[in-house]
């Protein structure tokens, strides 16, 4: 059994606006011992290719930092392939729940770094960089950049697995290193999936139990997206 927590149970999640000064979007996100420092900003320009289109991006960067696991993460990481795969996983969440065409031909370019990583730093990253995405647009607009806020929904993201036949919300990362299968789940606040990635370690599952890790990612989805809101009914 899990120490102090049920297997349908979120770690303790704790999110900090404004916790570095100099971006408008700034976010800590503590999940259990993981830890994730999310900035944004907004550039009116958009980049090149997107010019004449009338429509923004929202494009982001992924790093475990040295000294965020017990054993060092090179700098020259942050180049590799899981990198790569998580950045465009970060921005596709976003902009799942950003009207585009509201950002004018403007780009926010999110950074989300890994300060401890202990399990499910790409779900903390997402859940995190929509909140430093919100405040990043919010400043856009009341510095008469933006005529409207572009965020229509939140978006926050967890992961899910078996262990043995137990299913688990918020795999920590002896959890995860254990299971026989494990997902990260992507959501918005309306229910919508936006992204399921799924692997079976060992042997295969079921669509059964398929469906029951998606239930269970919805609520821990749940409750994250609560956890933004309170964040944003402070100051």
């Amino acid at each position: 059994m899990r120490l102090g927590r049920g297997p349908d149970e979120l770690r303790p999640v704790r999110l900090v606006r404004g916790y570095t000064e100099m971006t408008p979007g700034s976010v800590l996100i503590e999940m259990g011992r993981t830890r994730v420092l999310c900035t944004a900003s907004f550039d009116p320009e958009g980049p090149r290719w997107l010019r004449a289109e009338g429509r923004g991006w929202v494009t982001a960067e992924y790093a475990m930092l040295p000294g965020s696991s017990k054993e060092r993460i090179p700098r020259s990481s942050v180049s590799g392939g899981r990198v790569k795969e998580i950045q465009r996983l970060i921005g596709r969440a976003l902009r799942a729940v950003v009207d585009r065409e509201a950002m004018g031909e403007g780009t926010v370019r999110v950074d989300c770094d890994v300060l401890q990583a202990d399990g499910g730093t790409r779900t903390a990253a997402i859940t995190g960089a929509w909140l430093a995405l919100y405040d990043a647009f919010t400043g856009a607009v009341e510095q008469g950049l933006l005529a409207a806020h572009p965020v229509v929904d939140h978006c926050a993201a967890v992961s899910v697995g078996l262990v043995g036949d137990t299913a688990l919300l918020d795999l920590d990362y002896e959890e995860d290193a254990g299971a026989d299968v494990d997902l990260n789940v992507v959501m918005t606040g309306g229910g919508g999936l936006v992204e399921v990635q799924g692997t079976a370690e060992g042997r295969a599952f079921s669509r059964e139990q398929l469906s029951a890790l998606l239930d269970l990612a919805e609520s821990g989805v749940a409750g994250l997206i609560e956890a933004q809101r309170r964040a944003l009914a402070g100051p």
